[in-house]
Formats: structure tokens, sequence, C-alpha cells
């Protein structure tokens, strides 16, 4: 195992938390001030990453005997950069207002990375943003494993092509042996479990992430609806995701 300097621990054990999550933990890095560029003004956040401990090399899973050394030292054999790991940027006092919002938002590479308009991922990404800023207060969770509800890239790639022939998301999914939707949230609660304990305000449109929420005993007070960027290219998968997928009905805004 890899010899850690004691200032290294000392430094990273203080921005370390081990979260349990169901029969396994997640090790929480954190905060990292992150300035970010929105609509060219610069706004802090405060930046928290997240892992699995199954996902490090010869890790156990055990509180009792894992320390911050262990975990230092195996990261390199585990080769991360292969797999996806989640992120939650925070804004404001997060853990103290009454009442703040909060996305849970899932990657989508074409439309976050590229700006594609076969969706509204990207443009619910950056407004979910802002609109945290305006609040003065507030979390947005990148779901880093949620990429085509679930399926992963290439995948939803291969249903690209399908959608190409006329099938819609949902048939597109099925067709290739997966089920519409089937993306977890569980590791995302309990991260914000650990962030905040007060009522938050959730961003979305998709009532599965509200009754997720609900089932874990988070305290959510509402939802803010999330809808824009209707265009010829999303047109008919906006409303897929309303007649087949159960979303909540909204128009397009401005």
């Amino acid at each position: 195992m890899h010899s850690i300097q004691t200032d290294i621990i000392s430094i990273l054990k203080r921005k370390i938390t081990t979260v349990p999550s169901g029969d396994k933990s997640i090790y929480l890095v954190g905060p990292v001030r992150l300035p970010v560029n929105l609509d060219g003004e610069t706004h802090i956040f405060q930046w928290y990453c997240w892992l699995r401990c199954d996902s490090i090399a010869g890790d156990s899973c055990s509180d009792e005997t894992t320390t911050t050394e262990q975990i230092i030292a195996r990261l390199s054999a585990s080769n991360l950069a292969e797999m996806q790991q989640s992120s939650v940027l925070v804004y404001g006092d997060f853990a103290e207002v009454p009442d703040t919002l909060i996305r849970m938002h899932s990657i989508c590479h074409t439309g976050d990375i590229f700006g594609s308009k076969r969706c509204d991922c990207g443009y619910q990404l950056k407004q979910s943003m802002k609109m945290i800023v305006a609040n003065g207060s507030g979390a947005l969770f990148y779901l880093a494993n949620h990429e085509g509800r679930g399926i992963g890239l290439f995948s939803k790639a291969m249903a690209y092509v399908l959608q190409e022939e006329g099938y819609d998301t949902v048939d597109a999914n099925l067709q290739l042996g997966f089920q519409d939707d089937i993306r977890s949230y569980d590791d995302a609660i309990q991260v914000l479990k650990q962030l905040r304990s007060k009522p938050v305000t959730l961003i979305t449109n998709n009532p599965r992430k509200m009754d997720a929420l609900v089932a874990s005993g988070a305290d959510v007070s509402g939802r803010v609806p999330l809808w824009g960027d209707v265009s010829e290219f999303n047109k008919k998968y906006l409303e897929t995701k309303v007649m087949r997928s159960g979303h909540f009905e909204g128009r397009a805004t401005d």
C-alpha cells in the first residue's frame, strides 16, 4: 500500500465523511470552493463528490476498519476514471435556512455537455442552477449513474438509433431490454440528509423523484416545476415523458 504523508492525511481527513447508505457506506468529500460561471456572472458554490465504498479496490466497506489513509492509498488502484461518480453543488447557507431548493439532476452527456436539443436536460441543468442562486440557497445533485434514465451512455446511443427510426424514448429503452426508468436516488438522498435536516423544495417535473424523497423520510415541503426550451427537436420527447412516464404536465416558459 502506498505510504501517505501525515500532513496529507490530516488535510483530507477533515474533508472526508462516511455516510451510511443501505448495507454499504458512501465516502463524501468536500466542501470545495467552486466559482461557477452563469451567463457571464460568477457565483460561488461549495462542491462535494461522493463514492460508494465498494468502488474502491480492497475496501471492506466496514466503518470500523477503513481509515482515511486506507481510502487514499487505495484510490490509485481503483481506476475510478473508468467509473462514474456523482456530486453536489451547494449554494448559500444550505444547512440552516428554513426552506431551500434542491434539484436531483440526472447526467445527460449529450444535453449537458454538447447542448443537444433532442432533450431539455442542458436547459434544466443551467436553469435550476439559476433558480438556486436567485433563491439565495440550494443544492444541485448531479447524478452520474443516471445516463439515459439509468441505462448508460452506450445503450443510450443505441436507443437514439431506434428513436431515429420512429420509436419513442420509452419504447426504445424497452426494446433494448431495459425498464423505462431504472434510476435510484438512494445514495443522493443519504447525502442530502447528511448536508441538511430541514425542509426542501424539489425542482422537478418528475413525480418519481418526489416519491423517492418522500418515501425516504426526507422533509419535502413542495415542488417547483421546470419547463422550457421546447423545440421541434424535443417536442415528441417531452410529450412522451408526460404521456408515458407520468411527468407532471407543464408548458413552455420564456
